[in-house]
């Protein structure tokens, strides 16, 4: 059976921060909140100083976690992006919804001019957009009378498809490409037709941060979901060029080169977090979090407004650039091992969760949902949120949640390096089945969080056991398998 833990750290964090003795204290807040959703592109489990990077500067976001709760054993939904954020919107496991692959990736009969080809494998069809016909999280909170505001990375369909469609008052940035690939990228003109240009050389991340707070100051007197949903830190690769410099000098000598790579199946692996664009792209993003945290404070709204901080898969590790490492943890985006999937989260509710707190119970993309409608007191929907659970007895730390398994599902060929596959976490037990081989491996999370002990061969009981709940679970969300590939080579 999974225990529930928490660290409390209440009164020593209320301290540090000067709050007065009774501050600390978890209350329940009276007026409905408003909520600021900061989603950030790509990042990964150690991005972040109150993770334990020890080269990425984000006092912003340390700040944020010092004044809420963060969570160590937070997981996205899949090992890349779309399929995440529709997790997000609609309170769902992707492969429910069969949207189990980034929106533009192959289909099993499109693969024929792709790195894939000749792969054992055609990779499962997946649905290439949100369906109009799932009530999103947006639309559940503007039924309930919130202003909704989307700024940023969308990638969950195109045309018909946009924010605008799925609820979203304001859409500032959002359309179907994965990555600020028009215009000059990262900085102004964008190219995007969903933002208008800046001035030359604007920066992406400030841009979508002053959106975000032109909005909040417009909806100042309305309760609002704005949703700041960063393109950072995904590729192409761009910092700002004093931000840039900052890293290299302090990359200057960190590690020896040999001591820098190592590997995960056929490709390399980052070991060392050193890479000086990436760690300018990582500090752009927490400088545009503070810039909203302080708009919110200038206009009164902080103690009102719920901050949750989430990525939507594991930092990018053994391709692309491989900007950063994510060790602990194996291997990183692409990858069903707890690289690819453990997220930092942290959510601070004003008057509710303790400063400071952690929690470390599994928890899923899936369960924003039906937490935002019990935090605003809207009308659950559960037959919306089917696999999702509420989070608010763990930031109340009055109770917990009963045991439940976690899944995952990508049947499909990463551009990282992974391999079609399934996952299930039941306590501190982890089994990722590999569909190749139909080979599985047995983890114990609790004694071998970096995933290099198989105990399938050790434990064989526990290995079908869980083996046998993953099967179950497909096949009770109709879960789209991989198939042979006629021309494998």
């Amino acid at each position: 059976m999974q225990r529930r833990h928490f660290i409390k750290t209440c009164f020593l964090a209320s301290a540090a921060l000067g709050m007065s003795s009774s501050s600390f204290f978890c209350r329940e807040v009276k007026k409905r909140p408003n909520f600021l959703f900061i989603l950030v592109d790509d990042l990964g489990w150690k991005d972040l100083g109150c993770f334990g990077s020890s080269f990425y500067e984000t006092p912003h976001v340390d700040q944020l976690a010092a004044r809420g709760m963060r969570f160590t054993d937070a997981y996205a939904a899949c090992p890349v992006c779309s399929p995440t954020r529709v997790s997000i919107m609609t309170g769902k496991y992707p492969a429910r919804l069969q949207t189990t692959d980034y929106f533009g990736a192959p289909q099993p009969e499109s693969v024929s001019d792709h790195w894939t080809r000749h792969k054992p494998l055609l990779p499962a069809p997946y649905r290439d957009h949100l369906p109009l016909d799932e009530v999103t999280v947006a639309e559940a909170f503007k039924k309930g009378g919130y202003a909704t505001f989307f700024a940023g990375k969308w990638h969950m369909g195109g045309k018909g498809y946009y924010p605008e469609d799925q609820g979203f008052d304001v859409n500032k940035g959002g359309w179907e490409r994965g990555g600020p690939y028009g215009g000059n990228k990262y900085f102004s003109p964008y190219g995007n037709p969903k933002l208008q240009d800046g001035p030359e050389g604007e920066h992406l991340p400030d841009r979508l941060a002053s959106e975000t707070c032109r909005f909040i100051e417009n909806k100042k007197d309305q309760n609002f979901l704005a949703f700041l949903s960063f393109y950072s830190v995904h590729t192409p690769l761009m910092a700002r060029e004093d931000l840039e410099k900052k890293y290299r000098e302090k990359s200057a000598g960190t590690v020896q080169k040999e001591l820098t790579w190592g590997t995960e199946g056929e490709r390399k692996v980052r070991l060392v977090q050193n890479h000086a664009v990436y760690g300018g792209m990582v500090e752009a993003m927490d400088q545009a979090v503070g810039k909203v945290i302080q708009k919110l404070k200038t206009l009164g709204l902080y103690e009102n407004t719920v901050i949750i901080f989430m990525s939507d898969n594991g930092g990018l590790s053994t391709s692309e650039g491989h900007p950063t490492s994510n060790l602990p943890l194996r291997a990183g985006k692409g990858w069903l091992y707890e690289g690819g999937i453990r997220e930092p989260m942290i959510i601070r509710w004003p008057g509710v969760t303790c400063p400071g707190s952690q929690c470390s119970e599994p928890v899923i993309s899936t369960d924003f949902y039906p937490t935002l409608l019990e935090m605003a007191g809207l009308p659950m929907l559960p037959t919306q949120h089917l696999d999702g659970e509420s989070l608010v007895p763990f930031l109340k730390e009055d109770n917990h949640l009963p045991d439940r398994c976690l899944f995952w599902h990508y049947p499909h060929y990463g551009n990282q390096g992974g391999s079609p596959s399934s996952a299930v976490r039941c306590g501190n037990y982890k089994l990722v089945e590999f569909f190749e081989d139909r080979h599985s491996e047995l983890y114990d999370l609790s004694e071998d969080i970096s995933e290099q002990n198989d105990l399938s061969q050790k434990f064989p009981e526990k290995a079908s056991e869980l083996r046998e709940k993953l099967h179950s679970w497909r096949d009770r969300v109709s879960a789209l398998m991989p198939t042979p590939n006629p021309n494998a080579k």
